[in-house]
């Protein structure tokens, strides 16, 4: 079974920041990529940023130069700085891990259960 501990997440003024961590845990023992995703009411899924192994990075659009992913390896951990939140910005945030774990020992997708992030006006 692999695990994946969201915290960080909470109400916020716009203009302020929050920091988002995901721990995974359990039979995985190799990850790829770790990410976040969020999903607003009434809206799809989106993905918000996604880090590599290697450190590569990927921002939506809507986040750059606000947001910042990091993942330490070691812990199998990665991290979200928000910065600059806007009300836009109020959704459940998804922790995202690609790995591979017991018992299929392929690469698949892992989730978190969520965090409400809430950016007021």
């Amino acid at each position: 079974q692999v695990q994946l501990v969201e915290s960080g997440g909470g109400l916020v003024q716009a203009g302020g920041s929050l920091r988002l961590s995901c721990a995974a845990s359990g039979s995985i023992f190799s990850i790829a990529v770790m990410g976040w995703y969020r999903q607003a009411p009434g809206k799809q899924r989106e993905l918000v940023a996604r880090i590599a192994r290697g450190g590569i990075e990927n921002y939506a659009d809507s986040v750059k130069g606000r947001f910042t992913i990091s993942r330490d390896n070691a812990k199998n951990t990665v991290y979200q700085q928000m910065n600059s939140l806007k009300p836009e910005d109020t959704a459940v945030y998804y922790c995202n891990v690609n790995g591979v774990a017991a018992p299929t020992y392929k690469f698949d997708d892992y989730w978190g259960q969520g965090t409400q992030v809430t950016v007021s006006s």
